[in-house]
């Protein structure tokens, strides 16, 4: 064993340190890179080559290739293509690959010194010999150490060339102290990379039960689906140009790149609520709608009403010294008025911005007309919950039904805050469950002020408005047009509703513009003049 000097031994233990500082990016393609670099600096290796098993696990692709007396550099932070085929690790009838240096270490978990590969009659080396003669090249010493985890599931290979001890410009072997040296260098790399992979992993898990969460919103309403996508990309949208501006009161706002993750996540988890939420409420397309429209069973009383009118009229017609225009002009009146009522009623049942409240006593005054139903019995027209439903002011919801659909969010919450979230993902929460609050505290679920809540939320909240605003797939209304969308959601910055400095960047940025223009249907982009939008401060 080659015996090192103090200095040799500091060197060697600064490299390490190195590696051990760079093992703590994030960056595991600048962290391979690292590894390699001081691998060779360590063991004056002329050249050197990371092997990464490719997706299926049966091959071995050469990830960072480097060889400095031919001066190449591929692969990794180079950004150089590497030409050359990965190294199977299984041959054709599927038995290991023990031939090639590389695989063999790759399977058996050893590591492998040769001092000259000429001499060597244990692996195929053509592909090396290939090399030597394209490049006018003379390899001999090779070092393979595997790169496994605590596991044992093999990350990588790392293969130096051509070692040239310290002081002497000739290539000699790799010694006993070179190779302990990068097995523990290898050893240490492998644990942080999969350290790195685990927490990628582990990221895409957590995307993918958010994925998994909205497919179960978008099966129970394709419309709510539709939503949860697009709210994420205007939120986004917003925030970024929050983040540019340079001046008035958001100047101080800005994301990192993880702000920007957690953000993301926020959004499309804000209404994950609402997989708890019955269908039913959530698309009533019209007031009497439950499972199914109750207004066909209103339509079969009036046929039922209409039949003993007419029923009514034949049987006066035959009694003695009946007047059959009398009593034909009679009937004539009262099927009159019933297909009036009829009609009255089918347009009651669909939502309005403002039911007037002599339409409300209309119904009220037909509730109270009589009927007699299949039982014989005689009953009121509509019932309690028919009439509560048909004299709804606003759109389609009772009082009880709106309860429900808002209580979407503190569902919203208490699911988001009974996860265990790391730092960096901590204000998830708070982000998600924070859009249905209002500036002057008016809002729900927890009645925060503007001052109360964070940026993030707040541009979640003009997000959330404005694409339910222009949505042009509910059931229970009609996609607004661009300008009436704008007026509206400027009167809410007016009236403490939303965030008006935000909503001032989210009108002079051209968001609502460029939003617009990729997700709205054209017929609702109409002209806007922005002079004329309340709240905005042109």
């Amino acid at each position: 064993m080659r015996v090192l000097n103090p200095i040799q031994i500091a060197q060697r233990l600064e490299l390490l340190t190195e590696v051990g500082v760079a093992l703590g990016n994030p960056d595991t393609g600048y962290v391979l890179d690292r590894i390699l670099h001081v691998a060779r600096n360590m063991t004056g290796a002329d050249g050197g080559t990371l092997y990464l098993p490719n997706a299926d696990r049966t091959s071995l692709r050469f990830h960072i290739s480097i060889n400095e007396t031919l001066g190449l550099y591929q692969g990794g932070a180079s950004g150089r293509e590497i030409g050359m085929e990965a190294v199977p690790l299984y041959d054709a009838a599927g038995a290991p690959n023990v031939s090639a240096v590389a695989a063999y270490a790759a399977h058996s978990g050893h590591s492998v010194n040769i001092a000259d590969v000429y001499q060597d009659g244990i692996f195929n080396f053509s592909g090396m010999r290939s090399f030597d003669a394209a490049y006018g090249y003379h390899s001999q010493s090779f070092l393979t150490v595997p790169m496994k985890d605590h596991h044992g599931t093999l990350v990588g290979v790392l293969q130096l060339i051509n070692a040239r001890p310290a002081g002497r410009g000739t290539i000699g072997a790799f010694s006993a102290t070179d190779q302990r040296f990068i097995e523990a260098l290898a050893s240490q790399a492998s644990v942080a990379i999969t350290n790195q992979q685990l927490v990628r992993q582990l990221e895409e898990l957590l995307e993918g039960l958010i994925d998994l969460i909205n497919i179960g919103i978008d099966e129970k309403s394709p419309h709510t689906g539709r939503h949860c996508q697009l709210v994420p990309k205007l939120t986004m949208m917003l925030a970024e140009a929050v983040h540019e501006t340079a001046d008035g009161p958001m100047a101080e706002f800005h994301l990192s790149d993880a702000d920007r993750k957690e953000l993301w996540l926020a959004s499309l988890l804000h209404d994950c609520g609402k997989i708890t939420t019955p269908v039913h409420v959530v698309d009533k397309a019209t007031k009497l709608e439950t499972i199914v429209d109750r207004i066909g069973l209103i339509d079969t009383r009036f046929e039922v009403l209409l039949r003993d009118a007419e029923i009514d009229a034949l049987r006066a017609r035959c009694e003695p010294g009946a007047d059959h225009a009398v009593i034909e002009a009679g009937h004539a009146r009262v099927r009159a008025a019933l297909l009036d009522d009829r009609a009255f009623l089918r347009r009651a049942n669909v939502g309005v911005e403002n039911m007037p409240e002599a339409d409300q006593d209309r119904v009220r005054r037909i509730a109270r007309r009589r009927w007699r139903g299949p039982d014989g019995g005689e009953s009121d027209f509509l019932d309690d919950d028919e009439v509560l439903n048909l004299t709804i002011r606003f759109g389609t919801l009772t009082a009880q039904e709106r309860k429900t659909i808002n209580n979407h969010i503190d569902v919203s919450v208490r699911m988001l805050e009974s996860l265990p979230w790391p730092e960096h993902l901590r204000n998830v929460p708070e982000y998600a469950g924070g859009h249905h609050e209002r500036m002057d505290g008016k809002g729900y679920p927890r009645g925060l002020t503007g001052a109360q809540m964070s940026v993030p939320a707040r541009v979640m909240a003009i997000a959330d408005i404005f694409e339910a605003l222009t949505a042009r797939d509910r059931p229970y209304k009609k996609g607004k047009l661009l300008s009436e969308s704008l007026h509206i959601l400027g009167k809410m910055a007016c009236n403490g509703h939303v965030d008006p400095d935000l909503f001032d960047i989210f009108v002079r940025s051209k968001v609502y513009l460029t939003f617009a223009h990729e997700n709205m249907d054209k017929r609702q982009i109409d002209s806007v003049d922005e002079s004329t939008i309340p709240g905005y401060r042109a």
